[in-house]
């Protein structure tokens, strides 16, 4: 087993070429049984072993610096760089995180999670070289989707305007090349990328141009010549706009020849993208035939594919939106919806099915897909934008403007609200609400059951402005009586004060009922879905919120109730990989929360 005397790059730069292949493929299955049992990211990571190997082979990290686009194909470049151990526990506590991570290894050179930040980030770290006086390489890894989003073409213009030694190795895992060009690609790559044919091209270039009468016209013919090549065989006329010299394609999996490659493109000493194809998946062919499907998985079972039972009690919130979206759209022609990147995700993959002229998917780009609804909206559209709270974050300039300064009537469905457990701070759903309820002219509704889910979808195409529906990736069926969207519910009686939550937290608040009344105390449980303002009846004596405590629902109402206790997360953010461990690390755990309650109650005493 090679991938056990793999303790560092160093190890790995020992092997022979062969060796290395062997290598690729245990690493394939180390991947394929981590995330088997333990969840993540794996069709990604499966398609960019090859890809990791080149670079750890080409560059010598960490003086050298690999920043990761996204963060989630780096599982391999985590068993490169000593933490296998750490790896056997990926996405657990005291175990390795799903992404790049400073504070996890010196050879995770940037933090990432969101997509399309790596050559702004790379850029920076490259004109800090410079200024610095210092020399070695800067590449950024960037694929998957990544360059649907504006901000990487905002860095890869910016690179042009003033020239920065810098690697781009683009992971293109979709375009295929047709084998008839494929080994001209290769060979022109190298040649093209060779230290020797560039000095060769200069001199050539020369002496023509102080060749007297015919020179400088065979040297213009020549770059016709080449140009007209390139742009038959390979796409590079885009990048070398930009400022950036282009080597590729590059087969993805080929490691001496993308070794070889990347050193080159090291060797020019100017901006340089590396075209590398690659397949999705590649090892279990599961994954390769729908990669989409083992995108970020839970645990599941090798031989079938078939997730691994969890006990969750819950229901998909992205299901029930989907199902709903197809039936209230059959009904009214003006509902659209859109996605940023992720059909499958937000539930939006039955719609787009159903109505492909009423579904958008605008790649990884929230912040036009926000503008975009606004367009739809002035058009006479009801949009609907679903995408992950985090992720929401990314477009709050186009909420607050386009949408809600405008009254549009678009409903933003914000998935994966509050607590997320497994990919750590980047994907935590606590920051948005605080924007979110600043908005001018914005409804906001937080359901706690999916019955209530249903009951504000259908209740959103009576609206006038824009809305924001909030929910957690899980909720219960049904929770008490009453689902009527526009205040608060009252899920459990109790004549001892109230306990209040939202989306995820009602379920927290119903264990710590639960404790309370182990203790003699008859606690009322009501889901604030809508305001902050309690109805009649309703005594508050603690909110749980799955949100920070600054600009939260619970920082209103302690303005006007003296003494109410808030659970809210606060501090350092949210990093613990499980929903308990989050719920720990906010002090939100149920028991923890009991206690507090009761000793208000009780002037202190157990």
């Amino acid at each position: 087993m090679y991938l056990e005397r793999i303790h560092s790059p160093a190890d790995l730069r020992a092997l022979s070429e062969q060796e290395v292949k062997v290598l690729a493929e245990e690493i394939r299955q180390k991947l394929i049984d981590v995330v088997s049992h333990r969840g993540g990211h794996l069709a990604s990571n499966l398609g960019a072993v090859e890809l990791t190997l080149a670079l750890h082979r080409a560059f010598y990290m960490p003086r050298d610096k690999i920043v990761f686009d996204v963060g989630h194909q780096s599982y391999t470049h985590k068993l490169l760089t000593g933490r296998g151990k750490a790896f056997e526990m990926l996405r657990a506590e005291g175990g390795a995180s799903g992404f790049p991570k400073r504070e996890e290894s010196c050879f995770d050179c940037f933090n990432t999670g969101h997509a399309s930040t790596a050559i702004s980030a790379a850029l920076g770290m490259a004109r800090a070289r410079d200024a610095n006086g210092d020399d070695y390489t800067v590449a950024a890894l960037v694929g998957d989707g990544a360059l649907t989003g504006g901000m990487c073409y905002e860095a890869l213009n910016d690179v042009g305007s003033r020239p920065t030694p810098l690697i781009v190795l683009l992971n293109d895992n979709e375009m295929s090349i047709a084998h008839n060009v494929g080994a001209l690609s290769k060979y022109l790559t190298r040649l093209r990328g060779s230290r020797e044919w560039n000095h060769a091209k200069k001199t050539v270039k020369s002496v023509l141009l102080r060749t007297p009468l015919l020179g400088r016209p065979i040297a213009r013919g020549l770059d016709r010549i080449k140009r007209a090549l390139r742009l038959m065989l390979v796409p590079c006329d885009f990048f070398e706009a930009l400022g950036f010299a282009y080597l590729g394609p590059v087969d993805g999996h080929d490691v001496p020849e993308l070794t070889r490659a990347l050193r080159d493109a090291a060797a020019l000493k100017k901006p340089v993208v590396v075209h590398a194809v690659t397949q999705k998946g590649r090892g279990y062919a599961r994954a390769e035939r729908k990669p989409e499907d083992f995108h970020g998985v839970a645990p599941f079972f090798v031989e079938s594919g078939k997730a691994r039972g969890n006990g969750s009690q819950g229901v998909s919130s992205a299901s029930v939106i989907g199902e709903e979206l197809v039936g209230m759209a059959r009904a009214d022609r003006r509902i659209a919806a859109i996605t940023a990147a992720m059909p499958a995700g937000t539930g939006l993959s039955a719609f787009a099915e159903a109505f492909p002229d009423r579904f958008f998917d605008v790649g990884i780009a929230e912040g036009h897909a926000a503008g975009l609804a606004a367009g739809l909206a002035v058009g006479g559209m009801r949009p609907y934008f679903a995408v992950y709270a985090s992720f929401l974050m990314r477009a709050m300039d186009q909420v607050m403007h386009d949408i809600c300064l405008q009254n549009l009537p678009v409903t933003l469905l914000v998935d994966h609200a509050g607590f997320v457990p497994g990919d750590g701070e980047t994907h935590q759903g606590v920051y948005d609400l605080a924007a979110l309820r600043e908005m001018p002219n914005l409804t906001l509704w937080q359901p706690c059951d999916a019955a209530e889910l249903r009951a504000m979808l259908r209740a959103s195409t009576r609206l006038s402005g824009p809305c924001a529906i909030r929910y957690p990736k899980q909720l219960p069926q049904a929770l008490g009586e009453g689902t009527e969207p526009g205040g608060w519910r009252r899920i459990a009686e109790g004549d001892d004060g109230a306990l209040v939550g939202y989306g995820a937290s009602v379920e927290t608040a119903l264990c710590v009922r639960e404790l309370l009344a182990q203790r003699g105390i008859a606690c009322a449980v009501w889901s604030a879905s809508c305001g902050d303002t309690p109805p009649a009846g309703c005594a508050p004596l603690a909110v749980v919120e799955e949100s920070r405590l600054h600009g939260g629902l619970g920082e209103a109402l302690q303005a006007k109730i003296p003494g109410l206790l808030v659970f809210a997360s606060c501090g350092a953010p949210p990093s613990a990989h499980s929903l308990e461990g989050l719920r720990r690390q906010c002090g939100q755990d149920a028991q923890a929360v009991a206690d507090a309650v009761a000793a208000r109650l009780r002037g202190g005493a157990q």
